[in-house]
Parts: C-alpha cells; sequence; structure tokens
C-alpha cells in the first residue's frame, strides 16, 4: 500500500475514534432523569444498599472505563470482602454511594499511585539505564504501589468517618438544646425535628433530615429514631435516638429528656477534653522546659556573667 492510502486509513480510523468518544462524552453530560424528579420529591428517603442502581458516570473517562473499572472493582471486592462494613462506614461518614462505587474509587486510587511509580522509574531507567532494581523488580513496586493506593481510600474512609463523628459530637448539645426548647414551647415531635433541620445545617442536621424524611413517608417516629440509633457509630447519639423513640411511645416528657441529653453530652466533652489535657501532661511540658526555661535562665544569668568580664578585664 502507498503512504497516502496508509495515510488515509490512519486518518478514518482516528476520526471514527473521535467520534465515538464524542458521542459518549454528550450521552455523559446529558442530565439523567434522577437529578430532574428528586428535588421535587427531596423529602422522600434515598435508597441505599445493593437494590440501588448504578449511577451515571460524571466523567467521559468514567463513560470510556467503566467496563473496565467495573470489572477490576469487582475484583478488588472478591480480594477484600467486606462489603457491610464498607456500607456502613460510607453510612456514617454521609457519603452516598454504594459499596461498588467505592470500589470503583479504590480501583482508581490504586492506579493513580501506579501511574506516579511508573513513570518515575521509566524516568529514572532512561536517565541512568544501569539504575535501578529492573524490570521485575520495578514491575513488582509498581503492584506495590497499586496495592498501597487501594488500601489508602480504605483509610480514608475510616479518616473521613472519625471527622465526621467529631462533627456530630460537636453539634449534639446544640441541635438537643433547639429540640427541647421547639418541644417545650408547644410543637410536636415532627414539627420540632423539622423546624431544627431547616435552620441548622450539619452532619447531625443531615442524619435528622433522613429521619424526617422517613417519618413523612409513613414511618413510626419511634422507629426512625431506633433505626438512626442502629446506624450511628456514636454511643452518645444512639442513647438520645433510644431515648427520644421511647419517650415518644410511652409518652415519657420530651423536653426533660433532650435537656438531660445534651447536659451528659456536655459533660462527657469536658471529661474528655480533662483526659487528653492528663494523657499530654508530658508534651505539654517539652516547651516549658527547652524553650522557656533556657531563655529564662540566660535572662538570669547573662547579665551577671557580662559583668564579671568587664570586671576581670
Amino acid at each position: 500500500m502507498s503512504p497516502a492510502t496508509w495515510g488515509a486509513v490512519l486518518g478514518a480510523t482516528s476520526g471514527f475514534g473521535v467520534l465515538l468518544v464524542a458521542r459518549r462524552v454528550i450521552a455523559i453530560r446529558r442530565p439523567p432523569l434522577g437529578p430532574r424528579v428528586l428535588p421535587y420529591v427531596r423529602d422522600l428517603p434515598q435508597a441505599s444498599g445493593p437494590v440501588r442502581a448504578a449511577k451515571a458516570p460524571s466523567s467521559a473517562a468514567a463513560g470510556v472505563f467503566g467496563p473496565v473499572l467495573r470489572a477490576a472493582a469487582d475484583g478488588v471486592e472478591r480480594v477484600l470482602g467486606g462489603a457491610p462494613s464498607i456500607q456502613r462506614r460510607l453510612r456514617r461518614a454521609g457519603i452516598d454511594k454504594t459499596v461498588h462505587e467505592f470500589r470503583i474509587e479504590q480501583v482508581l486510587w490504586g492506579l493513580i499511585a501506579f501511574g506516579v511509580v511508573a513513570a518515575y522509574s521509566i524516568a529514572r531507567t532512561l536517565s541512568d539505564p544501569t539504575a535501578g532494581p529492573g524490570h521485575l523488580g520495578a514491575l513488582l513496586i509498581c503492584v506495590v504501589a497499586f496495592v498501597s493506593g487501594v488500601l489508602a481510600r480504605d483509610t480514608w474512609l475510616s479518616s473521613q468517618v472519625k471527622a465526621r463523628e467529631r462533627r456530630i459530637l460537636a453539634e449534639f448539645p446544640t441541635i438537643a438544646e433547639l429540640l427541647a426548647l421547639a418541644v417545650a414551647a408547644g410543637e410536636g415531635p415532627v414539627a420540632a425535628l423539622d423546624r431544627v433541620v431547616q435552620r441548622s445545617g450539619g452532619a447531625l442536621s443531615e442524619d435528622l433530615a433522613r429521619v424526617l424524611a422517613a417519618v413523612r413517608t409513613g414511618e413510626p417516629v419511634g422507629e426512625a429514631f431506633d433505626e438512626l440509633a442502629a446506624s450511628t457509630g456514636l454511643p452518645l447519639v444512639s442513647r438520645f435516638a433510644q431515648g427520644v423513640a421511647i419517650a415518644v411511645e410511652r409518652g415519657t416528657p420530651l423536653a426533660d429528656v433532650l435537656h438531660a441529653q445534651a447536659g451528659d453530652v456536655r459533660e462527657a466533652g469536658r471529661r474528655e477534653l480533662i483526659e487528653v489535657a492528663a494523657r499530654r501532661e508530658v508534651l505539654m511540658m517539652v516547651p516549658v522546659v527547652f524553650l522557656i526555661l533556657p531563655v529564662t535562665v540566660m535572662f538570669a544569668f547573662w547579665p551577671g556573667l557580662i559583668g564579671l568580664r568587664l570586671t576581670v578585664s
């Protein structure tokens, strides 16, 4: 074949590939039905778990490489397992994703780590061919980097859970006091919950918004709070939800229960602060011993040392 024919074939192939990518990008950018309908039914609880369908890909890369990523995510799930634990941590972290979507993120983190290490190895080999661990060693290091990236995303999820739980503990006394004030003013539990959710924002407010959505769709108030108590990983919030559920079912004065819960959280926060200060007492002494004390001693003895030198001279 002549060079002109080869050029025509390559040009046609490249144009066909660009056309396929452009068509896929247009299909991805088309807004799906869910985001167009959910704003009008925002009080409905979002489905979660394996029953929920996977979200539409949000980028061209996810659309083009989606089947490969999903297959790799299935492989990671088969190797690591622990889907119930991942689902619980995703819910506690407030992340609206399925386990499969999280596994895809793990694969992406592993591929990024693999690519960084592979690029570094190639650059080092090109600069000095005799240096480096060799092809087999470089491949092994890239595999280790991939595994480290996958595990790093799991560790980051645990960090997200702890950060959100700290925010919940910081918000809890204020939310409980607001609920107590609304109930003491004569509002019912659902109306008070609606008022607090509308006038607050934060991690705990998001959880209460899900409880309110479940109540508005027909679930009893006690069962909705029982579900919150079962899903949360914080004992204080679990006791709060169980206390509210029991108060609603048995007719106990709800305002007193909420005031007591807020007081318990504040007392637990003060106790934790005292315990942290006691554990870090030695670290608190480090700047005193190694910074403030030497400066104080220098200021005390330096004038006398200068006076002795002047007297001797």
